[in-house]
């Protein structure tokens, strides 16, 4: 299996798929604020291993349609989006969002769990 490759920059689709997914687990106004702060936030890089335990999901298996997908893009060398992630919270015990990009991620681990992804990732809003 090829290594990852990556664009440099989330494409412009995953946004409004972030802001969907979100908008079922945060009210509109943060769903706002926090795509709002996705398009704006630096890039870094984490481990594929890590970003499925973070967000506390299963890894999808290969023959998943969306992760085989993404699989042949990676094998023929073609680049993948950014992931696009909200952090949890640790003290009060809420995972990681993968808001955009859970194939991605599932794929990229399939090829090597140590995989670096890069992502854009903002917080929660503080609450009072």
């Amino acid at each position: 299996m090829s290594k990852v490759a990556w664009k440099s920059d989330p494409e412009e689709h995953d946004y409004p798929a972030a802001q969907s997914y979100l908008s079922l687990v945060g009210s509109v106004s943060e769903v706002d604020d926090l795509v709002d702060r996705l398009r704006r936030s630096a890039v870094r890089t984490y481990k594929a291993k890590d970003m499925l335990r973070a967000a506390g999901l299963a890894l999808l298996p290969q023959d998943n349609a969306h992760v085989a997908s993404d699989l042949r893009k990676i094998e023929s060398g073609k680049a993948l989006s950014p992931v696009l992630l909200v952090r949890g919270d640790l003290v009060h015990g809420v995972p990681a969002q993968i808001a955009d990009g859970y194939h991605r991620v599932c794929a990229s681990y399939h090829v090597d769990e140590n995989t670096d992804i890069p992502c854009r990732i903002v917080d929660l809003p503080h609450r009072s």
